[in-house]
């Protein structure tokens, strides 16, 4: 399987110095928690707090009670798309990165006002905390030390990622929004095979093996708990 292991970020040596998203508040709009998990691996590390969203509704209501000094936003979200709340981020003067598994979301994220966009999975920790501290305090990292590997989710997070696409893909109506969710995931867990099931998928005969991949998949992560 394509997440069987699942590597952890190196131990912060005693009198590293000041982290260099200390004091920072970040909030990530993003359906997938297998996603946001391994977000939260790199960030917290790095000294920021981080506040999750999973949908434009709940968003719009975390913003009502604090201000992040930077919002990663996923540009395929349950109740509309990413662009319109990074345009309502930006035109308001706060930091936006967008973020998507589709690589051709970077035209739409920054024609949105986004100041930069991140592929799924994220290819450096070091560049990407160098971004959000560049963006957020106009500097770059303290030290940029050695580059670390990009840290994959929980695998339960993964589990129950796919249980909701699962969900998604066997419920009537416009599929195209749960196709998009899975090939994200896929994307982010490195699962080539089933990203390109779910990129494919138009029959009802290509959901039920859509849905054969990611049962797999499932039980496979059960064997691993």
């Amino acid at each position: 399987m394509p997440y069987s292991a699942y590597p952890s970020l190196p131990d912060i040596p005693p009198g590293a110095g000041d982290l260099p998203l200390q004091g920072l508040t970040l909030m990530i709009v993003d359906d997938s928690r297998f996603t946001c998990d391994a977000l939260r691996l790199i960030l917290q590390r790095a000294g920021a707090r981080l506040r999750r969203a999973e949908s434009l509704e709940i968003a719009r209501l975390h913003l009502n009670c604090y201000r992040p000094d930077l919002a990663i936003v996923d540009l395929g979200l349950p109740d509309g798309r990413g662009e319109d709340l990074i345009a309502e981020l930006s035109a308001q003067g706060f930091p936006v990165l967008g973020l998507s598994g589709d690589p051709n979301g970077r035209d739409a994220a920054l024609d949105a006002g986004a100041a930069g966009f991140l592929d799924k999975p994220i290819a450096s920790v070091a560049g990407f905390v160098r971004l959000i501290r560049q963006l957020t305090t106009g500097v770059g990292p303290i030290d940029k030390g050695e580059d670390t590997p990009t840290p994959f989710g929980d695998p339960m997070a993964l589990r129950d990622d796919l249980a909701r696409a699962a969900t998604l893909i066997a419920a009537p109506g416009d599929p195209s929004y749960a196709r998009a969710f899975l090939q994200s995931l896929a994307r982010a867990s490195g699962d080539r095979a089933l990203e390109e099931a779910a990129r494919s998928s138009r029959t009802p005969f290509d959901r039920a093996l859509l849905s054969r991949m990611i049962e797999d998949r499932i039980a496979a992560l059960r064997s691993m708990a």
